[in-house]
């Protein structure tokens, strides 16, 4: 058995106005294939290239699979993933995943979300959410996005947020096909000392 002392912050469930967060559940999977199906035009760019179809790849069994893999991660300290429901709906996912303790206390930041709230910055507060929970009980103290120069939306999620960019890794992951160049944005506890939800709804128009 892992010590959970190796695991500060997990397992967590956050809430916050319609937004819910929580573990990658069994009963998930029905809803999960589903809504991944549908994004198949709105994700693939920025996935990581895999062979086979999209949809041979997004059965309930591909979930439960990665559901598996996940929380062993997640069990010895090494990611906090997180399903996000919006108004009790299945949306999407963020993970922290490569999660490195001691000096560094770093963790790689990950999302996506359905097309069809996409807009209305449910994705931005989830991560806010998220983010906010790695800096408290999950003890990190530096989070990085990489994301590819072309995806705008993502780029300004995580601007809103307060991460800024640290520079340009070249052809650095294999996503849709190809080796990608990324820029990679990185926040830091001290950057938000308020915190990220509240660096978040500072930022709703009024």
């Amino acid at each position: 058995m892992v010590d959970p002392a190796l695991r500060p912050g997990w397992p967590a469930h956050l809430v916050r106005g319609p937004v819910e967060l929580h573990p990658p559940r069994w009963r998930d999977a029905e809803e999960w294939s589903r809504v991944r199906r549908a994004n198949e035009d709105w994700l693939a760019p920025w996935e990581p290239t895999a062979a086979g179809p999209w949809a041979a790849r997004h059965t309930p069994a591909a979930y439960r699979a990665m559901r598996r893999a996940v929380l062993r991660r997640a069990a010895m300290g090494m990611s906090l993933p997180f399903v996000v429901r919006v108004e009790g709906r299945l949306v999407g996912q963020v993970t922290i995943d490569n999660v490195v303790r001691g000096a560094l206390r770093s963790g790689n930041l990950g999302y996506w979300i359905d097309r069809a709230v996409a807009g209305r910055g449910m994705a931005s507060l989830a991560v806010a959410l998220v983010c906010d929970h790695a800096f408290g009980p999950a003890r990190l103290h530096r989070l990085q996005a990489d994301i590819r120069p072309e995806n705008a939306r993502s780029r300004r999620l995580v601007h809103r947020l307060g991460f800024r960019h640290e520079g340009v890794l070249r052809r650095y992951l294999d996503i849709d096909g190809d080796w990608r160049d990324h820029d990679t944005f990185a926040l830091l506890a001290e950057d938000v000392p308020g915190g990220v939800v509240a660096r978040w709804q500072s930022r709703l128009p009024r």
